[in-house]
């Protein structure tokens, strides 16, 4: 699906400008940048679909971007395509271990290029889905930490998330207040079940329309709760 941000991080003002051109024509946004700090400071900034990532940069190389990327929580989600000269077998496979989606060498052919791309960010859209759980008008993305409802993000702390994540993959199940305690708080909390509940209420009060009445968190009395299917 055209129409997704791409980032090229690339020192060669012509490559850029080629890229650029075939991109645009094919219906994608592009930004760039010349050297390897900017382009990571580009990333976590604009959040693109996609990177093209040369190796040999100025300030920061293409290996330690990608793996800087893959470190930041915000964008390590983000499919990289590595471009570089080199065609060591050395190089391919520190650039692949470091996360990098795909490979490609210089010179190459801009409709490979173009093929790769479609392909990666295909793949990345279904691996995408897999990870989104969707509940009526919530929608939960466990590798993202992140939950939307009725297209607006809702902000969770991290105990919140964890709690409903628990609950969501074990979804028509009850799970038990210490339960809960244990695999969210830890065994430091032993004994103190009203955390479970006052983080419950807070978690109805940002996901349920009438958190009185929730739709989705049952509590199942005297035992704990359960996530509705």
């Amino acid at each position: 699906m055209a129409g997704e941000k791409i980032l090229i991080i690339d020192d060669e003002l012509h490559i850029v400008e080629l890229l650029r051109y075939n991109l645009e024509s094919n219906g994608y946004k592009v930004i760039f940048s010349l050297n390897g700090r900017e382009g990571l400071n580009i990333a976590i900034e604009e959040k693109p679909d996609l990177i093209l990532l040369d190796v040999m940069l100025p300030e920061l190389d293409g290996f330690d971007v990608c793996k800087e990327i893959k470190k930041n929580k915000e964008i390590e989600f983000i499919p990289i395509i590595m471009l570089t000269a080199k065609s060591e077998e050395f190089d391919k496979i520190l650039g692949l271990e470091l996360g990098a989606d795909d490979y490609i060498t210089k010179p190459f052919s801009v409709r490979e290029l173009l093929a790769r791309i479609k392909a990666v960010l295909r793949r990345n859209v279904k691996e995408e889905q897999e990870k989104a759980l969707g509940f009526g008008d919530l929608i939960i993305y466990l590798d993202k930490h992140e939950v939307v409802k009725k297209g607006e993000k809702v902000e969770l702390t991290l105990k919140e998330f964890e709690l409903l994540r628990l609950l969501v993959v074990n979804k028509g199940k009850v799970l038990t207040r210490d339960f809960l305690l244990d695999k969210v708080w830890g065994y430091e909390y032993y004994g103190e079940t009203r955390t479970v509940d006052v983080h419950v209420r807070h978690l109805r009060q940002k996901i349920e329309d009438d958190d009185r009445n929730p739709r989705y968190v049952e509590t199942v009395r005297g035992i704990g709760y359960k996530f509705k299917e």
